[in-house]
């Protein structure tokens, strides 16, 4: 089976290493064919729906297991449980084997636990391009006036110590592929490894070791980006120890006295500058004849080169209300009145919300962060005005609707008609046709004139359409004149002589 992590191993070792397609065929012990066909699609997943899936009823449990003893072993030895009580309380959680897969589980771990090292430390030392660490680190600051808690992803390049921050309202998984795609384009490349925690919008299952399940749309930005993922020990912060670091300082140097902006991306630019000043203004801590910038610039050769940025959303299954609503993250969104009575995807990005129906984009909206909101998009519910032309007057999308200024002059003067409401409908469905410039064009020539009636508006739409092609008739070969007829206007003077 072609999973995500080798197809990622196959660009990896072509695009990065340079090897040819026979020595990566020999070294994964796959085809040639299939090697080229990965290097040659440039796809970063090919699907496959497994018939039987033959895993051990234990294997999905064992994150869960490992959290449950190590929780159990943290706690005094009065108030630790027996294994029993472990295992009847990941039965209730609802795991279907037996307590002998537990027990034998158990003991392992409590082995593997017993023969780590104590508390010793050993150095670390990276070449040019080799690894970056990433994190998350919660911030208080002040934003539009109301103090909010941001969340501020960290990136560290390991060699040089380049930072790089930038803060979202959220740690989901679009977030952390905006911050990869802003961090790797200021980089101008990234590193051979990325190096993280355990954090569930990349890891799904930690096993013993270094084992790891990851996201399979982690693995796909990896994939695109030419980056091996690397996730540390659980409780083991030494492993990513630089970008630990960076929180500290950054909090102590960035964050403190609190911070106080419009918006995020006011906040995210001056974070961005003083990244810069800070490396520019300081050593290098192993190597003090050259500043922190200097490193990053002579490391930037080493890096991979940015592929560009990855389709980094996060898709969810959604369906349409009757209002012409999706809801999603709290908040409701408008779609177009043709995507009514079928279900959508919600593509979520970081900063806009994408809803489509099978494949075909219905809605896009800036994404709202709060709770309880409705963005419309007025245009959305224009094919319902023209069953229901009353609700221009009172519906909710059309309150405070900014037309431009002809089509709102028009409004204000069909307001006051008895049918306003139904000429105004009609003008405005003419944009779904003819365009928001084209009947603004119309309406400023009609309101030039002094009318305003939408059957003036409509007429100066159809004159100003193209006139339809001639069709052209052919003549069969059986209607074709042999003799073409000559003008000769002298017959009907004989006709006259003869009467």
């Amino acid at each position: 089976m072609l999973v995500v992590e080798t197809v990622a191993r196959i660009r990896r070792e072509h695009f990065v290493k340079g090897k040819r397609i026979k020595e990566i065929s020999r070294d994964l012990r796959l085809s040639r064919n299939t090697v080229r066909k990965v290097l040659r699609s440039g796809a970063t997943s090919f699907e496959y729906e497994r018939q039987v899936q033959p895993l051990p009823k234990l294997g999905a449990w064992r994150g869960e297991l490992d959290r449950m003893l190590a929780a159990n072993a943290a706690k005094g030895w009065r108030e630790q449980l027996t294994l029993i009580r472990l295992f009847e309380e990941l039965r209730g959680l609802g795991y279907a084997g037996g307590y002998d897969a537990v027990r034998r589980y158990a003991r392992k771990w409590r082995k593997a636990r017993g023969d780590a090292t104590a508390e010793g430390f050993v150095p670390l030392s990276f070449a040019p391009g080799e690894a970056y660490q990433f994190d998350w680190s919660h911030e208080v600051v002040v934003l539009n006036g109301v103090t909010v808690t941001v969340k501020v992803a960290h990136f560290r390049l390991c060699h040089s110590r380049m930072p790089f921050v930038r803060a979202y309202p959220r740690e989901s998984q679009e977030m952390v592929f905006d911050a990869h795609d802003r961090a790797f384009s200021f980089f101008r490349g990234t590193c051979a490894r990325g190096i993280y925690d355990n954090m569930k919008t990349a890891v799904e299952t930690v096993f013993i070791g270094r084992d790891r399940a990851f996201n399979r749309r982690f693995q796909q930005m990896c994939s695109h980006y030419l980056v091996e993922p690397t996730a540390c020990t659980p409780a083991a912060g030494w492993e990513k120890g630089q970008v630990e670091n960076q929180v500290g300082w950054v909090r102590e140097r960035f964050f403190t006295p609190r911070l106080r902006f419009a918006s995020y991306e006011d906040m995210n630019g001056w974070l961005l500058d003083r990244c810069v000043a800070h490396t520019k203004a300081h050593r290098h801590p192993e190597r003090p004849e050259e500043t922190i910038w200097s490193a990053f610039q002579a490391e930037r050769p080493s890096l991979v080169a940015y592929a560009g940025r990855f389709d980094g959303f996060h898709a969810v299954p959604a369906t349409v209300s009757k209002t012409c609503l999706v809801r999603h993250d709290g908040n409701k969104y408008s779609v177009a009145a043709k995507a009514l009575g079928r279900p959508v995807e919600v593509h979520a990005y970081a900063d806009r919300i994408q809803i489509r129906q099978d494949g075909q984009l219905v809605a896009e909206h800036a994404r709202a962060f709060g709770r309880g909101q409705t963005i419309y998009d007025p245009w959305h519910y224009v094919p319902v005005l023209a069953r229901k032309p009353g609700a221009l007057r009172n519906g909710a999308p059309f309150k405070n609707w900014l037309l431009p200024s002809a089509l709102a002059g028009v409004r204000g003067k069909l307001a006051a008609a008895e049918d306003g409401d139904r000429q105004m409908v009609e003008i405005l469905g003419a944009v779904l046709v003819d365009g928001l410039g084209t009947v603004e064009a119309a309406c400023a020539e009609a309101l030039l004139g002094g009318v305003h009636s939408s059957d003036v508006v409509l007429n100066i739409l159809a004159r100003q359409r193209a006139p339809a092609a001639a069709v052209t008739i052919l003549t069969p070969d059986a209607l074709r004149l042999r003799h073409e007829p000559t003008a000769d206007c002298a017959r009907y003077d004989s006709l006259r002589r003869a009467v």
